[in-house]
């Protein structure tokens, strides 16, 4: 019997030890692009291993089928791509093409399979969806939350072939994406940024006009966002108007040190000497 040097072997034991530590690392990523269902218009990309002529992209036709060499059409709508991959291998093994065909599967485009985001961000559109795609990615792909959006979005689902709509606070999963689950989007699904809640400040400040309520803002901060009074302005000329139940906006008695509120109105007056 020929034993290999212990040197030899133990490089040998640290490769194979790489090898499932890499096979192991890339399970959750083979699983996750499992996990995602072809549809039409997809465009794939498919290749046999030691066969390079027969590397093909092909796009999903609108009855859900592509056609590979030597096989011809293979119904692709509805399976995963490992479930593809199966389907190409039985078939190209069964016809006596290829005597166990390893057949790889890539999706390039998932046409398919989308998300409309749409309101208050910079790049609204339809945007492709995989398997792992949360709320967050998407926002992210839209190019984020403009200047006016708001942190509080909408997804609209359909369940049972019903619309459903949800709320969702992005502020929960950026600050808690270690602890929380991220919110999972499905095909179909619509994501509306609304408008942020907004006060507004006029007169005497450096910067007048509609700024974005964020927690905790008191009428004093308020001031400092505006960019602090003019020369001429002054704390006790500041009045606060706020709309009632009936929407009316109505003069409120507020304290520096009060919080804002959705829709305020604060003016600040003039110095009289």
């Amino acid at each position: 019997m020929i034993r290999m040097p212990i040197n030899k072997r133990l490089r040998w034991l640290d490769a194979c030890c790489l090898l499932v530590a890499a096979l192991l690392l890339l399970a959750p990523v083979r699983q996750g692009m499992a996990a995602y269902n072809i549809g039409p218009d997809d465009v794939l990309r498919i290749s046999v291993y030691g066969y390079d002529d027969l590397k093909t992209e092909a796009r999903v036709s609108a009855d859900g089928r592509i056609t590979f060499p030597l096989i011809g059409e293979v119904p692709a709508s509805g399976k995963s791509s490992m479930e593809l991959e199966e389907a190409i291998a039985v078939r190209l093994i069964g016809g006596g093409f290829i005597h166990n065909a390893q057949v790889s599967v890539t999706v390039l485009q998932h046409v398919s399979q989308q998300v409309s985001v749409l309101g208050h961000v910079n790049k609204p559109g339809r945007y492709p969806l995989d398997s792992n795609s949360s709320v967050v990615d998407l926002i992210a792909m839209a190019g984020g939350i403009d200047l006016l959006g708001d942190h509080q979005v909408v997804v609209t689902r359909s369940v049972d072939g019903k619309p459903k709509k949800q709320e969702l606070d992005l502020r929960v999963y950026l600050e808690n994406a270690d602890s929380i689950a991220p919110f999972k989007m499905q095909q179909g699904d619509v994501v509306y940024v609304p408008k942020a809640p907004l006060f507004y400040i006029y007169g005497e400040v450096q910067h007048p006009g509609g700024y974005r309520i964020e927690p905790d803002i008191s009428v004093v901060k308020a001031l400092s966002i505006g960019g602090g009074l003019t020369l001429r302005g002054t704390e006790n000329g500041i009045v606060v108007k706020r709309k009632d139940g009936n929407g009316a906006l109505r003069e409120t008695d507020v304290d520096l040190s009060d919080s804002v509120l959705k829709d305020d109105v604060i003016y600040v007056g003039e110095r009289w000497f």
